[in-house]
């Protein structure tokens, strides 16, 4: 934003989205000289562009000297010819969304991303878990071969006695496995996501107690108790959602003056604009509040289930599929989650907090239910014949109590309201 400057002002304020991050998008003819290139429309350039492209791509004056012979290679070109042409689309023809850093054709990217992705999830749900199986060597070579699963609970000695060259070796293995890292930078980015201290901390225990329902149908998930409550919960999450939280707090409240590039006085300046391009707009805290009422209670108890369900993907996915954990395929589905959720949070934080203004859910809220839905199907399909081991039935004990109790509070509570606008209305 320009200071001393009301009418610039005013205008871009009737962009910005009750949400916090706004749409201050210049307006024709406000435009900085040095980034005025990207804000203006290059539609048919680009589509002639990327017709050259396939030109030279497909082949396609020259089909005989071109054209790979193997039809493998052919269709694989096809497929990721299909996929960059749909990109492009996106990239210059979807609906914005309410996000418009770094720029809203990345969102606009992001959303392409996710509807190819959902579209690849509904494929492999129509094959076999075999096929599937191998149809993931196409991702990548090294997928399609049987995996050995760890598990983390065999022995949760902390001291081993008869070991003297490692006397502390379960720790020092589970230390340095690769989860502990996941751990921290999952959180870090959860809490930028959310923005909620508590509801954090709900999403914490809540996965540990994940973990510990599906402990028999995962061994992974067979953790010690020093693993999951002490390193989990009491270091990784935490100092994820403490360094989490700590960034939300430097940038929120904080006053942007959104100058131009090209009107910064030095070096130093147009340095920081540039990389605050790729930061939000504007940071306000999301507002949840869970305990405002028992519909808002479900709406944000619902947020929480699609939140650990999309965790709980990931592991039944990799077993499932035999992903190792170092793949790459799961770091590219967790950075396009990531990519997901950015959108998807503020989308349904404002649909929360402003019904008057948003009647349904965003374009992401829809595509992220979408996809955890067909990925939660593929794990059901797949995992048939997986999970010898029933569940234990001081579990299914458990949580059929934790179901009772919570209707019967969310129905004591609307009752508790329904008497109270009753006595009102006297």
């Amino acid at each position: 934003m320009e200071p001393n400057n009301h009418g610039r002002q005013r205008r871009r304020d009737h962009h910005v989205h009750a949400n916090g991050e706004g749409s201050l998008a210049y307006p024709h003819g406000d435009l900085d000289p040095w980034t005025a290139w990207a804000y203006r429309p290059r539609t048919i350039t680009l589509l002639l562009v990327g017709a050259c492209f396939l030109i030279w791509a497909s082949g396609a004056l020259d089909p005989e000297g071109s054209s790979p012979g193997d039809i493998v290679i052919s269709v694989k070109r096809g497929v990721w010819a299909m996929i960059a042409v749909f990109l492009a689309y996106c990239l210059l023809q979807a609906p914005s969304t309410i996000l418009i850093r770094p720029h809203p054709a990345i969102w606009r990217l992001v959303h392409g991303m996710a509807v190819i992705y959902l579209v690849a999830l509904t494929f492999l749900l129509f094959q076999k878990r075999d096929d599937a199986r191998q149809f993931m060597k196409f991702l990548h070579p090294d997928l399609g071969v049987e995996l050995p699963e760890r598990s983390y609970g065999a022995d949760c000695r902390i001291y081993l006695p008869d070991n003297p060259a490692s006397r502390f070796k379960n720790v020092y293995e589970t230390l340095f496995d690769e989860f502990v890292l996941a751990h921290i930078l999952g959180w870090w980015g959860k809490a930028i996501l959310i923005r909620n201290q508590p509801l954090l901390w709900v999403l914490s225990i809540g996965f540990e107690m994940m973990e510990l329902t599906f402990c028999h149908m995962l061994p992974n998930f067979n953790e010690c108790w020093w693993d999951s409550i002490v390193l989990d919960i009491l270091i990784c999450n935490w100092f994820g959602i403490w360094a989490g939280m700590h960034t939300v707090r430097y940038f929120d409240g904080r006053t942007y003056e959104w100058v131009g590039i090209s009107r910064q006085p030095n070096v130093i300046g147009k340095v920081k604009r540039t990389l605050g391009q790729f930061t939000p707009a504007q940071w306000d805290k999301d507002e949840w509040h869970p305990l405002q009422g028992p519909w808002r209670f479900i709406q944000i108890l619902t947020l929480c289930i699609v939140f650990l369900t999309v965790e709980l993907n990931t592991f039944f996915l990799k077993f499932c599929l035999w992903i190792p954990p170092r793949n790459p395929v799961i770091i590219y589905r967790l950075i396009l989650w990531w990519l997901i959720a950015i959108p998807t949070i503020r989308e349904y934080n404002s649909y929360l907090q402003d019904r008057k203004t948003v009647k349904k859910v965003g374009a992401f809220v829809w595509l992220s239910l979408a996809i955890c839905i067909v990925e939660l199907l593929i794990c059901i399909k797949f995992g048939h014949g997986l999970y010898p081991k029933p569940m234990p039935l001081w579990l299914v004990s458990f949580w059929s109590v934790v179901g009772v109790g919570l209707l019967v509070f969310l129905a004591v509570w609307s009752w508790q309201i329904h008497q109270r606008m009753k006595r009102k209305r006297r």
